[in-house]
C-alpha cells in the first residue's frame, strides 16, 4: 500500500512529466506511427511496430499519472513540524557502532533514482516519525532489530516553482 502524500516539488515534477509526455512525446510518436503506416505493409514494418509499442507505453504512463495526481495530497512545510520528524524532514541518524545515515522522508512517488530520500512507507521512516533530537527508535528488519539515534532534524523549505 502506498501513502498518497507528496511534496509540492514532487507533485510539480510529476505534472511536468505528464505535460511532456502528452504535449511532446505522444505527439512525436504519433507522427512517426502515421509516417510508418503510410509506407505500406505494417506487418513487416519495424518502425511502425516499435513506435506503436512506444505509443502504448506513453499512453499507459499518461493514464497512470493522471490517476495518481488526482489521488495525491500535497504536504507543505509547517513551522509546527520543527524539532520533530515528520514528512519532509531531512534526518541524520546514528547507530550504536557509530554508523550514520542521512535521508529525507518523502512520498513513494519521489524516491526513484535518488539515494538521499526514503519513502514515508519505509520501516525506517515509520519508526522515526514523531521522534525528536536525541530520541532513539528501533527498526525491525529481516536481519533483526536495530536501534538508531536521531542526531539532526532539518526541514529544507521548498516552494512552488514560478515557471
Amino acid at each position: 500500500m502506498r501513502t498518497n502524500l507528496i511534496s509540492r516539488s514532487g507533485y510539480e515534477l510529476l505534472q511536468q512529466e505528464l505535460n511532456h509526455l502528452w504535449r511532446v512525446e505522444r505527439r512525436e510518436t504519433t507522427e512517426k506511427v502515421a509516417w510508418a503506416a503510410s509506407l505500406g505493409d505494417r506487418s513487416e514494418n519495424a518502425d511502425y511496430k516499435y513506435n506503436k509499442q512506444k505509443l502504448r507505453q506513453i499512453d499507459r504512463r499518461i493514464r497512470f499519472l493522471q490517476k495518481r495526481l488526482e489521488q495525491l495530497k500535497i504536504v507543505d512545510y509547517s513551522p509546527q513540524q520543527e524539532g520533530k520528524v515528520f514528512f519532509g524532514a531531512t534526518v541524520a541518524v546514528e547507530d550504536n557502532d557509530g554508523n550514520t545515515l542521512s535521508f529525507t522522508i518523502a512520498g513513494p512517488d519521489e524516491i526513484y533514482q535518488r539515494d538521499d530520500v526514503i519513502s514515508i512507507d519505509a520501516p525506517m521512516a515509520r519508526a522515526a516519525l514523531g521522534k525528536q533530537l536525541d530520541d532513539e527508535f528501533t527498526v525491525h528488519t529481516p536481519n533483526g532489530a536495530k536501534t538508531w539515534y536521531i542526531i539532526a532534524i532539518e526541514y529544507r523549505l521548498t516552494r512552488a516553482s514560478t515557471s
